[in-house]
């Protein structure tokens, strides 16, 4: 697996007119030395939150935020968080199964950046998910500062405890689920196509399909269709570089949205 991370090698943008509601792109990351959270045990765990804890405080600029454990939450934090949609609950069956949700709430929690535009997500179903998000779809804005993001993870975690992320040369970047093996990394937009929708979503789906592209509801992965906005992004993690994968989504929507123009004018 090779990783590129050079984003000036990014060719144009999402079309500016393009009715994009917001871009998210994330990436999972483990930290070396420490188990991946279907076997990670309670010490580790608090172990990796305290690390960030600690990393967290180093974060300089439009990066610098707080850091808000799941463990003796305020209401009034949870209820914020929920609102940006930003919190991540239990109860999912498929992590229950695998382990990943043993000692629930300890040692998880979110931290964000104070325009809330970058997040991490520690000890969720990674040790860590990175985040970088925003209204509107500006995808390189997104990832430059996702690419700067994940950096300063990666220097803090190294100063703290001189540990890095675990990469294994064939497979890329170690995660707790297998479909995140290589880049970890999905970019997505969420994006308004009521010619599509009308067209039918079939269609759209296999139109995807061939553009490597996954389509699916704006309620996450196992909620449901709402309307005519789309969540598209990259379907692939693993064989490709960070640079091919966001080239790969930025042109595949600017397809898609012309032509959703052209099936509304049907």
């Amino acid at each position: 697996h090779t990783s590129d991370m050079a984003f000036s090698k990014i060719t144009g943008n999402v079309n500016p007119k393009a009715p994009i509601h917001s871009t998210r792109i994330r990436v999972g990351r483990s930290i070396d030395g420490f188990g991946l959270s279907p076997g990670i045990t309670k010490d580790q765990r608090i172990g990796v939150e305290n690390l960030m804890k600690a990393a967290f405080t180093k974060f300089e600029d439009d990066l610098a935020g707080n850091y808000h454990p799941l463990t003796g939450m305020e209401e009034s934090v949870r209820q914020q968080l929920v609102d940006d949609h930003f919190l991540f609950v239990s109860g999912d069956p498929n992590l229950k199964a695998a382990g990943m949700e043993r000692d629930w709430p300890e040692g998880r929690g979110i931290f964000h950046n104070t325009d809330k535009t970058f997040l991490v997500w520690v000890n969720e179903e990674d040790q860590l998910r990175i985040i970088s998000m925003e209204k509107g779809g500006d995808v390189l804005g997104v990832i430059k500062r996702l690419a700067r993001g994940i950096q300063t993870v990666a220097d803090s975690v190294k100063a703290e405890c001189g540990k890095e992320f675990m990469l294994d040369e064939k497979y890329g970047y170690v995660h707790s689920c297998p479909t995140n093996l290589g880049t970890g990394m999905r970019a997505s937009v969420h994006i308004d196509l009521p010619g599509w929708t009308s067209h039918g979503v079939d269609k759209l789906k296999a139109r995807c399909e061939e553009l490597s592209l996954q389509p699916r509801g704006t309620r996450g992965e196992s909620g449901g269709q709402t309307g005519c906005t789309y969540d598209i992004s990259n379907k692939h993690r693993l064989g490709y570089s960070e640079v091919q994968l966001v080239q790969t989504m930025i042109d595949g929507v600017n397809k898609l949205y012309e032509e959703d123009l052209a099936l509304q004018k049907k």
